[in-house]
């Protein structure tokens, strides 16, 4: 599969699934969580359908080589995967009788890869001959 092909498929599903989770925790978890959880939850899915947009652009871009491209592609996926997902089981730890406070420490690392992604996104405009 070429790598745009891969780029778009993934910013689909990361906004299809943003919807979905969006949806849910505006309509089932907001039956169940106090507020200060479902706007963490919140966090989450707003991170998620930015960084499906950002890779949707990345996808469809020709200002990009494909060797950034594919670095930008498994940074932002993996950020996403534990920035985003790390939040989704910690906001709704209290509904279940496993804790996920153990993971919190994968956030910031998921949080860091996010803003690599886009440090040599920033790095390869500012240093690219026009």
């Amino acid at each position: 599969m070429h790598i745009d092909t891969k780029i778009r498929s993934m910013a689909a599903f990361l906004g299809m699934t943003a919807i979905i989770l969006g949806a849910f925790g505006a309509h089932a978890l907001k039956k169940v969580l106090p507020i200060e959880q479902l706007n963490t939850f919140e966090v989450g899915v707003k991170y998620q359908m930015y960084h499906a947009l950002f890779l949707l652009f990345i996808g469809f871009t020709d200002a990009i080589q494909e060797s950034l491209k594919q670095k930008v592609f498994w940074f932002t996926s993996l950020g996403v995967f534990l920035f985003s997902g790390s939040i989704y089981l910690l906001a709704t730890d209290s509904l279940n009788e496993i804790n996920f406070k153990t993971i919190g420490f994968v956030t910031p690392i998921g949080g860091l890869l996010l803003i690599v992604s886009w440090g040599m996104l920033l790095f390869h405009f500012l240093t690219k001959k026009v």
